[in-house]
């Protein structure tokens, strides 16, 4: 099961209503992970009022280095570093190893826990697995923005159930051959390959794409391909020339070429108090569309 929580959803300049991006995803297994997906200005105070503990935080990934997107990182590592942390942060990003390592040189403190920066690549048109856990990957992809800029997927990996029947039918019997089945997904069992497809039967893992800011882009569409949740850049009811964003129809059009489940548009622009045309717009061309909301929450389950 995953949970996304939107701590921030606004562009560039901040609102009364909506805080500087930021968005949390919570995902449930045997060991839950918390992850943070950009860190704007406030997000620390945004974890405190949504209940989640930002000590749980072990991987932020940040889309670019636009200051709504990543100044909350200077006081929520000072914060961690108060609360005595120990255990390893890491941060990915584009050129991630030259702003980590000022924002931690930044100021007198000296941290007490490990702070590792990865960098992303932010050229190209080729999906890249950044991060491999047990459960899960994060893939990235560059897009369209005005500096170096990425966008996420966070996959959950496909579960494959063993089917008492196939084994019988192929005449192999269960055993500790079947952990290496299942990693691999092929093995040898007394001389003969035999396949995952061949003897279990396949429940796709969830998916969940954050755009970051972009322009509409054929990369957007490759990595958001039959997602579960698109997460869009939506700053403007129209497209606004000159500005190195997406409208809410362009986001509504990649999701429907994507063909995904749900889209939720966010990073929405100071000028609109009220949102109710952006989502009847985006829901014209992409029914299951939402427009986000401070502390929105997500559930998503197979």
């Amino acid at each position: 099961m995953i949970d996304v929580t939107f701590l921030g959803t606004v562009s560039g300049i901040p609102s009364k209503d909506r805080n500087h991006q930021a968005i949390i995803l919570e995902y449930y297994s045997e060991n839950k992970s918390t992850i943070l997906f950009d860190c704007g200005e406030g997000t620390q105070k945004q974890l405190m009022k949504s209940g989640i503990s930002f000590m749980d935080i072990d991987r932020i990934f940040i889309t670019h280095w636009h200051a709504d997107h990543f100044a909350g990182l200077i006081p929520l590592i000072q914060t961690m570093n108060l609360e005595k942390r120990k255990k390893e942060l890491k941060i990915f990003g584009p050129e991630a190893e030259r702003f980590v390592s000022d924002i931690v040189d930044l100021g007198y403190f000296g941290l007490r826990f490990p702070v590792k920066a990865i960098n992303v690549t932010f050229e190209g048109s080729e999906i890249i697995k950044i991060e491999d856990d047990d459960d899960w990957e994060v893939l990235s992809i560059p897009v369209l923005h005005t500096v170096p800029t990425v966008a996420y997927c966070f996959k959950e990996k496909d579960r494959f159930n063993i089917d008492l029947n196939k084994l019988k039918k192929l005449g192999v019997q269960r055993g500790a051959w079947l952990k290496k089945l299942k990693k691999f997904g092929k093995t040898e069992y007394k001389g003969k390959e035999i396949k995952i497809d061949n003897v279990a039967n396949v429940t796709t893992g969830l998916k969940v794409v954050i755009s970051g800011d972009t322009k509409p882009c054929e990369n957007m569409v490759k990595i958001s391909k039959n997602s579960d949740l698109l997460i869009h850049d939506s700053t403007f009811l129209e497209e606004d020339e000159g500005k190195a964003h997406t409208d809410v129809k362009q986001a509504a059009k990649t999701a429907k070429k994507a063909k995904v489940k749900q889209l939720i548009l966010t990073h929405i622009s100071r000028r609109y108090t009220d949102t109710t045309e952006m989502e009847n717009e985006a829901k014209r061309l992409f029914p299951n569309t939402k427009v986000a909301h401070d502390f929105m929450k997500i559930k998503l389950k197979k």
